[in-house]
């Protein structure tokens, strides 16, 4: 799997509604700098999450957008492969988006074999994950780089 650039932004678009959940709504503006996405390429994708049930937005001078669900309902195996498509490395071992391949025989092929445990391994990591924990990494890492630890000998 890769993440296209579109993927990335959708996760950091989410992470900044995740953090502002308790919020009504937030403006495409807000988001944009906050992640520092261009704020054309941001109102597709925000578009595209809302065709999927992630987001929800309100119109108007107070419009803006805001998460559908909770964030610990949100999974982002969901998101990405609504964005990206398969989380499988090659379509021969996707459950979701299976297409036969070249090799003459799959059961037997040492590389669909390897990329078929490489899918599970992030299959495993993604489907765990939501935006709740993204949000909890985020703040983590925050408070981490806001108090490094000096040492002095």
């Amino acid at each position: 799997m890769k993440l296209s650039l579109r993927g990335e932004y959708a996760l950091r678009a989410l992470l900044v509604l995740g953090l502002n959940y308790k919020q009504s709504v937030l403006r495409i503006q807000t988001i944009s700098q906050h992640q520092n996405i261009p704020k054309r390429f941001l109102e597709q994708i925000l578009n595209d999450l809302k065709s999927a049930g992630v987001v929800e937005s309100k119109r108007g001078v107070a419009g803006g957008y805001r998460l559908a669900r909770p964030p610990a309902d949100i999974s982002l195996a969901s998101v990405i492969r609504h964005i990206e498509g398969a989380l499988a490395p090659v379509s021969c071992v996707s459950e979701c988006f299976y297409e036969k391949c070249s090799c003459p025989d799959e059961a037997r092929c040492a590389i669909r074999s390897v990329m078929k445990q490489a899918r599970d391994a992030v299959v495993a990591i993604v489907e765990k994950l939501t935006v709740a924990d993204l949000c909890e990494r985020a703040r983590e890492l925050q408070e981490l780089h806001a108090n490094p630890v000096d040492f002095v000998i």
